[in-house]
């Protein structure tokens, strides 16, 4: 849940990138970081295994300027992907106010991508939330391996997979080239801020 400071005119929400292991969810967050004037974003704090994969969370505050007089910040996180931090992902995911759920095109991978975002829904679930009632999109990432040898799903697939019933706002990605990057972050930031200026800041304003 958003928090609200009253005194300071300050709304702080916070995004979630979800996904299977090494999918680019990191990927993400470090190109934001890289691309963005460093007035506009603070400090990321990064903590990997020895195999470059994200262990605990990635945390990056933006200033998205202000809403209804309230000074607005996102941070971004991610979760590790691995099957043995399940602890960790659902600590990460206490106080969740978006979430984009990054997904593996790769044909070996198609089972983990299946099962990451019904763990994420078992996730949610503990902190009685739901699909529908989260600022959600998806992204489909590596979308650059379509054109080379390694077997990769289509939009097509990954769609029957994970957005047949969700049927949410997706975006092709390649992160590490920053192709639909912020496309991204930019419908989940709006969606986010919109739901708690509404849900939440409203209520602030007029208990």
């Amino acid at each position: 849940m958003a928090i609200i400071d009253l005194s300071k005119r300050e709304v702080h929400c916070k995004i979630v990138y979800y996904g299977p292991g090494r999918c680019g969810k990191t990927t993400n967050l470090l190109y934001i970081y890289n691309a963005m004037n460093s007035e506009h974003r603070g400090k990321m704090i990064t903590i990997d295994t020895k195999g470059d994969r994200t262990l605990f969370f990635d945390l990056l505050p933006l200033n998205l300027g202000k809403i209804r007089g309230f000074n607005i910040r996102i941070q971004l996180y991610t979760v590790p992907g691995q099957v043995m931090y399940a602890a960790t992902r659902k600590l990460v995911l206490k106080g969740v106010d978006g979430l984009v759920f990054v997904a593996d095109p790769l044909k070996v991978r198609k089972e983990r991508n299946i099962e990451s975002l019904a763990d994420l829904g078992r996730n949610l679930e503990e902190y009685d939330l739901k699909f529908d009632e989260m600022p959600l999109v998806l992204q489909y990432n590596k979308r650059d391996l379509v054109d080379t040898p390694v077997p990769t799903m289509s939009v097509d697939e990954l769609t029957e997979d994970l957005n047949k019933e969700l049927k949410i706002e997706a975006f092709e990605a390649i992160a590490v080239k920053g192709t639909g990057v912020f496309e991204t972050l930019k419908e989940i930031s709006k969606q986010t801020v919109h739901h708690v200026a509404t849900k939440h800041l409203l209520n602030k304003q007029n208990p």
